[in-house]
This record gives C-alpha cells, structure tokens and sequence, in this order.
C-alpha cells in the first residue's frame, strides 16, 4: 500500500502489557470508529506494511489499545513503537457541506467573492498557527488562511471553493 493512498490515523506510543498489547494514539475527534478494526497499516521508513489486529478497545478517550497478531511479547512491540499508523483513504469517513479533509481539495478551484478566480490549490500548509491555502496562479504562490468566514461554500461537483477575504488580501501576491 502507498502512502499516498492512506491517511494517518495515528501513532504507536506506548506498550500496554507485557503480552505485546500496545496503544496507539488517534488523531480523529471520533476515536469510537475505528474501535473495530480488522488491520491497519504501519510505517516502517517509506514503507507501510500491514498489521491484522487480534483485539482492541478504546482507551482513555482518544486512544485504542491493541494485539496485534504475531506480536505477543515486548521485544516484539518494542520494534513498532513510535511508528506511525495508517489506513485508506476509502475508510475515511465522508464529510459534506462545507467540511473538508485537506487531501480531498488538492486542485479545486478557489474563487473569491470580490476577486474573481483566485487559482488552483496546491497544498494545504497546516505547519503555521493557521491552516493555509496555497494557491498556484499562473505561478504565482496565494495564501489565503483557511477560516470558516472566509470559506462560504465547498462545491465538490465542480472542484470549486468559494470564499470571501478581506479586501487586498489576493492583492498583495500579484
């Protein structure tokens, strides 16, 4: 399985018991989804190898301990702790209106209700304090902040988002 075909669901970050249980924490506001898991995938490096999963149950809110088959001691679960945990993306939950997963808006269109046709999004920078749009103008880089007042509709038939900035916001790239 590619990275690029999966998101990331979490972190392994501990060891739970000596029988090789360990916990992984979740990176979602609903960890009661992923509760019943038959097998995800774990980082090694560049690769992601899969991992079926004997048992597991939500633990203290955003965590989920689990066995893993063939890991049943600590040595065992000490060579995945800190890898990163990840699925496909078609298990993702689908979210409508004008939420969205930052992949699934890579090469809309966004268009400004004052502006017109801003360009097309090439990233999602969500390493500031503030998610950002990045957006390719005829090679121009726009950053418009993703606030739920600049964003006024999501419309995924036609790859499009609309939204209102402040006035000179686009201004200031071109």
């Amino acid at each position: 399985m590619r990275k690029e075909d999966c998101f990331y669901l979490g972190k392994i970050v501990t060891k739970y018991s000596f029988k090789g249980e360990v916990v992984i924490k979740l990176d979602t506001d609903e960890p009661e989804l992923y509760k019943n898991m038959e097998s995800v995938y774990v980082e090694f490096g560049a690769n992601l190898v899969p991992f079926f999963i004997d048992k597991s149950s939500l633990h203290k809110g955003n965590q989920l301990r689990v066995q893993f088959e063939d890991v049943y001691s600590e040595e065992e679960a000490d060579s995945i702790l800190k890898c990163g945990v990840y699925l496909p993306l078609e298990m993702l939950p689908k979210l409508e209106g004008d939420k969205f997963y930052f992949h699934e808006v890579i090469g809309f269109t966004v268009v400004d209700a004052n502006f017109g046709e801003v360009g097309e999004i090439v990233h999602i920078n969500d390493k500031a304090a503030q998610p950002l749009f990045e957006i390719d103008r005829n090679g121009t880089e726009i950053f418009i902040p993703m606030i739920d007042d600049f964003i006024k509709k999501v419309d995924r038939e036609n790859k499009e988002i609309q939204v209102e900035t402040p006035e000179g916001l686009i201004a200031l790239y071109i």
